[in-house]
């Protein structure tokens, strides 16, 4: 994992590279105006930034330090930014891949990561659940971030149900 995520973060270099390119293409004050253009790369750059320093540390990342990866501003004031909506469906996506990452653990073995997954996803959940979300896609995605709970809190019931969380907790320095 730690490779790949390596060979990722290289990958973001090239991707600074073209947002400089695309920083030049629009009047800075028009940001908003073409903002529907490259609204969903954003999102998706969001997300695999989000996803490996997730498998470096387990944490979320900040929308600063995402801005910093992909070579933007996170302060609207100063141009070509991250917008904080683009932020939040990035992470709402990483939420939907790690609970696709817990299914794929039990698999291959690994008891103890689907239960940091839950814990880590209880806690975006209760962030989210602060938010005063209008009705728009972004209150949709967030509607997904249930089902992703759900499927995880699945993973982690069966591992009890079949005594594995009795060795991943006691594996991952717990005790029971």
């Amino acid at each position: 994992v730690p490779k790949k995520c390596q060979k990722a973060r290289e990958h973001f270099a090239t991707v600074r590279t073209q947002m400089e390119s695309l920083k030049t293409k629009f009047p800075a004050d028009q940001y908003y105006r073409f903002h529907e253009h490259w609204r969903f790369v954003l999102q998706r750059l969001v997300f695999l930034a989000a996803f490996v320093v997730y498998l470096e540390s387990e944490t979320l990342v900040t929308r600063e330090a995402v801005a910093e990866i992909l070579g933007i501003e996170a302060d609207r004031e100063r141009g070509f930014h991250l917008d904080i909506e683009d932020y939040l469906s990035g992470v709402l996506t990483l939420a939907s891949e790690l609970a696709r990452l817990a299914v794929n653990s039990v698999t291959a073995g690994d008891y103890a990561r689907p239960l940091r997954i839950s814990t880590f996803i209880n806690e975006l959940d209760s962030g989210f659940r602060l938010l005063n979300l209008k009705n728009d896609s972004l209150r949709k995605r967030y509607d997904g971030l249930k089902y992703d709970v759900k499927k995880i809190e699945e993973v982690v019931y069966d591992l009890s149900i079949r005594g594995l969380n009795k060795e991943a907790t006691v594996g991952a320095g717990g005790e029971k």
